[in-house]
């Protein structure tokens, strides 16, 4: 975790500034919100470091907020965060890192609007990016085993500034509801979805046919893609959850191919 080490050894205070930079700055007790703004490179970051940062800032702090949307920060909500750092292997100095951004983001005084526009402006057009995060945020929202209707509206906000779309949204909660709910209910013991479910995770109809099944299939699992999402500024820590989704779109998929009978 090599941009890490250059926050903690007082770097990314010439790094960039901006709402992210006040909210990372708070996190860690330091000052980075004001005059901080240099090219990426002049500071000692590349660019698919200061990426990294972004991505790990606004998720955690977002986090904090889509949790509290609906008054409430429930034991399941904590419990997604830790479990997402857990996955990202975080030592002791990281973990207290991501709790106190997810803390930051608690606070009635969190830029949300300010702190996405800022994280979808540096993260540009890399749309994997944009779509892997608000996962993290839907999951998030799932953790408990429900969306609130609060939590619905600042996830739907997130995305309009995203510019990602309420179908793209919709599909992304079917999947990631359908992971909460759907192997136990629907009687499997093998944890696969059920075909109602594994229709909603490759976002297509039930009367697709083969080809069009194989198309979906192979686009969502390029936009999975663990080494294409780290190329372009997932932190490699979080690498884990990708192959997570590859995986249940994998499973899936391979209960839909079972049910049309082809290979």
């Amino acid at each position: 975790m090599n941009w890490w080490g250059k926050i903690l050894g007082g770097t990314f205070g010439m790094m960039f500034g901006g709402p992210i930079g006040a909210v990372l700055g708070a996190a860690l007790g330091h000052n980075f919100d004001k005059g901080m703004e240099q090219p990426a490179g002049q500071s000692g970051f590349g660019r698919q470091e200061r990426a990294q940062t972004m991505f790990y800032t606004a998720t955690f702090s977002v986090m904090g907020h889509v949790c509290k949307a609906d008054g409430q920060v429930t034991a399941d909500e904590i419990a997604l965060a830790k479990q997402v750092m857990q996955q990202m292997d975080m030592d002791a100095e990281q973990r207290k890192g991501a709790i106190n951004l997810f803390n930051e983001g608690k606070k009635d005084s969190f830029p949300l609007n300010d702190v996405v526009r800022q994280f979808r402006q540096e993260i540009g057009f890399r749309a994997n990016l944009l779509r892997m995060f608000i996962e993290v945020q839907i999951m998030a929202a799932y953790a408990d085993g429900v969306m609130d209707p609060a939590e619905r509206t600042v996830l739907l906000n997130i995305c309009q500034i995203l510019r990602i779309s309420q179908h793209e949204f919709e599909h992304l909660c079917a999947m990631i509801s359908g992971m909460h709910s759907g192997s136990s209910q629907a009687g499997r013991n093998d944890g696969s979805p059920s075909l109602k479910q594994a229709y909603a995770v490759l976002d297509i109809d039930e009367s697709a046919n083969k080809s069009e099944i194989k198309r979906a299939y192979r686009r969502l699992l390029s936009q999975h893609h663990p080494d294409k999402l780290v190329a372009k500024g997932l932190p490699e820590e979080m690498m884990k959850i990708a192959t997570d989704r590859t995986h249940e779109i994998r499973k899936a998929y391979e209960v839909i191919k079972k049910a049309k009978q082809f290979k």
